[in-house]
């Protein structure tokens, strides 16, 4: 009685009541509509659908063949899925966003006027860094210094994109200039003291 306590405070998701699920026991996928999207995920461990309570219950048991004494590898897919699951819930009910901020005298982001979905950089180069946003998602330029990325699609995604152009110039550690996440602190270090 103990475990299943456990197993229902950990491993189970409450299921919104503007989301619909469809589970397909046999190829082991589960199907969420929500207002926004659906979005299918593949299961690797057996689940359990409480109607009543709007629950789905994740347990351990593997769905593919695993050597018996791989207890670990089974929580740890127990934990994947749950959280999988609670991501796609999100994903299918809000639209996600990113911010960005840049940090620097002269550094800013343009959208590009002609280009749909392209945005440049100056980014104290010589050259403009020119950055193609794939076509699910939208950037808006806010005073120059912020961008803005939004859209229902992956949360991967979204997080990949805004991680390519951060790494267009990543914030260095003396005067913290560069691309910053939006509430990202960055612990500076002293430089040389000469006498």
């Amino acid at each position: 009685m103990s475990n299943l306590k456990k197993l229902k405070k950990r491993y189970t998701v409450k299921i919104p009541k503007n989301i619909s699920i469809i589970y397909c026991d046999k190829k082991n996928i589960i199907t969420f509509v929500g207002p926004l999207q659906t979005k299918s995920l593949k299961l690797n461990v057996k689940i359990f659908l409480i109607l009543e309570s709007q629950l789905i219950v994740v347990t351990q048991i593997p769905l593919s063949n695993i050597s018996s004494g791989s207890l670990k590898t089974s929580k740890k897919l127990q934990g994947t899925t749950v959280s999988k699951i609670k991501q796609s819930i999100i994903e299918v009910s809000y639209t996600l966003y990113n911010k960005l901020n840049l940090v620097g005298v002269g550094y800013r982001v343009f959208a590009h006027e002609k280009l749909q979905n392209q945005i440049y950089l100056k980014l104290g180069y010589s050259h403009l860094v020119y950055f193609k946003i794939p076509n699910n998602l939208n950037s808006f330029c806010q005073k120059f210094t912020k961008l803005f990325l939004f859209g229902n699609c992956s949360f991967d995604l979204l997080t990949h994109t805004a991680a390519q152009i951060r790494s267009c110039k990543l914030p260095e550690p003396y005067k913290g200039k560069g691309i910053l996440y939006n509430q990202e602190k960055i612990v500076l270090k002293k430089g040389k003291k000469f006498k």
